[in-house]
């Protein structure tokens, strides 16, 4: 059944001429097959499965208004057809009077077939027609206007029908699927310590189990509330879509706990190994800045006239939050080892590599004797291949050197100065050897 409405329209002319026999006989064959399509589409409209959803629920707000306007509607709808039905009968009653009508009999059909013949009580009559005005005891209408004013109270009580079951069809069925799917995330959360009044996402769980509640009893209640009218401007019945809004926020809230938790659970399942981890990094630091002290006493020892840094001991607080950690597993409170653990990770590499720094500061003056040694021995072994290691001023030089790097406390810059000394001493012998070398080249 379309809109305007499901009845097909009677031609409708008032001032028409008499009709003829056959044209009588063809208004008739038509006023019945507009007879059936009417009764089917009424007891369509009865038997539809939102009309009988709506008739047993307890509804409230709109949906309870625009129910019982359309309960109404229904009524007068049957009693509008059952005005129709009659006029209809009367007509064929006076035709099958004589296989030929008098001029006066189809003055009468033309009267009941296109004029306004149709008596309807005032308070059927008046339901969908236009407001304000005093009430009328009865109104008149042609089986055209009758055809009218029943699509009109159809497509009215139709729509209201149609929305509430389709919005009654959608949306507390997904609810309860996200219902299901949130008790399963509440008991994994639980199990990973995602509580409410311990965990953000433990409160966020609560909120969207409540919201959930409300909006599934709201939508039993007042589905008419969870209606959006479509924006064409189609006038078919139930022409929009169910609001899904308020489910698509908890939706996409529950979601983001899933998640969370997801990330709670790769904790789990990877704590220990990254608890081993933290303790070799932290390990490593301490063993460090042990070498770093002990390598700072030994500079202090050997080496003279050095400003050598100070040396701090190991992070009691990264010590203590990694006791923290291991605290928070053994109790599987592992919503707060994981921001505990990615942030002692990052601090525990910070650490390892300030004790690096500490070391290399501290063992610098180390390097420097070690290179000046690296250094001496080069030149000497040079000058050794030319046949001048037994040179009186070159030996001199070097045992000077020597002296100075392998003596404690030894003095850096001094050292220098020798190994320089000792360095100018031997390019300078070499010069002869390389332009004899080249002259005889």
């Amino acid at each position: 059944m379309g809109v305007p409405g499901p009845f097909p329209g009677s031609p409708g002319r008032p001032d028409a001429p008499v009709l003829d026999r056959e044209e009588v006989d063809r208004a008739l064959a038509r006023l019945g097959a507009e007879y059936e399509a009417i009764e089917t589409s009424l007891l369509a409209l009865q038997d539809h499965a939102g009309r009988r959803l709506l008739e047993g629920a307890e509804l409230a707000g709109t949906t309870k208004e625009r129910w019982a306007a359309a309960e109404r509607s229904i009524t007068v709808l049957w009693s509008l057809f059952d005005a129709y039905t009659a006029a209809l009968e009367e007509a064929r009653e006076l035709r099958e009077r004589r296989r030929w009508p008098s001029v006066e009999d189809l003055a009468e059909l033309t009267e009941l077939l296109h004029g306004e013949g149709v008596t309807v009580p005032g308070a059927a009559a008046a339901d969908g027609g236009p407001e304000g005005g005093p009430a009328r005891i009865a109104e008149r209408f042609s089986l055209e206007g009758l055809v009218e004013r029943m699509n009109a109270l159809y497509a009215r009580s139709l729509d209201v029908i149609v929305a509430a079951d389709a919005v009654w069809s959608a949306l507390p069925a997904r609810i309860d699927l996200l219902s299901a799917e949130l008790q399963r995330t509440r008991s994994l959360a639980h199990s990973v310590g995602v509580r409410p009044g311990e965990h953000p996402a433990g409160d966020d769980l609560e909120r969207i189990t409540e919201e959930l509640l409300r909006l599934r009893e709201r939508v039993i209640a007042d589905p008419l509330a969870f209606w959006v009218s479509s924006s064409t401007g189609s006038s078919a019945p139930g022409g929009g879509r169910p609001d899904t809004a308020r489910y698509d926020r908890a939706a996409r809230a529950l979601e983001d706990i899933r998640r969370e938790v997801a990330a709670v659970l790769d904790v789990r399942q990877d704590a220990e190994r990254r608890l081993m981890q933290l303790r070799d990094v932290l390990s490593r630091a301490d063993r460090t800045l042990t070498e770093a002290r002990q390598a700072r006493g030994e500079v202090l020892a050997k080496i003279a006239a050095s400003e050598v840094p100070a040396v701090s001991g190991p992070s009691t607080a990264l010590h203590e939050q990694l006791a923290a950690a291991a605290d928070y597993r053994r109790r599987a409170q592992w919503h707060r080892l994981s921001p505990l653990l990615d942030s002692l990770e990052e601090r525990a590499e910070d650490e390892l590599h300030r004790a690096r720094e500490s070391l290399t500061a501290v063992t610098a003056p180390l390097a420097v004797r070690a290179e000046l040694r690296g250094r001496l021995d080069a030149y000497r072994a040079k000058v050794a291949r030319h046949g001048m290691a037994e040179d009186p001023l070159l030996t001199e030089r070097y045992d000077l050197a020597r002296r100075m790097l392998w003596s404690a406390p030894c003095d850096l810059r001094a050292a220098e100065q020798a190994v320089w000394r000792y360095q100018q001493a031997a390019a300078e012998a070499l010069v002869p050897q390389q332009l004899e070398g080249r002259g005889e080249s």
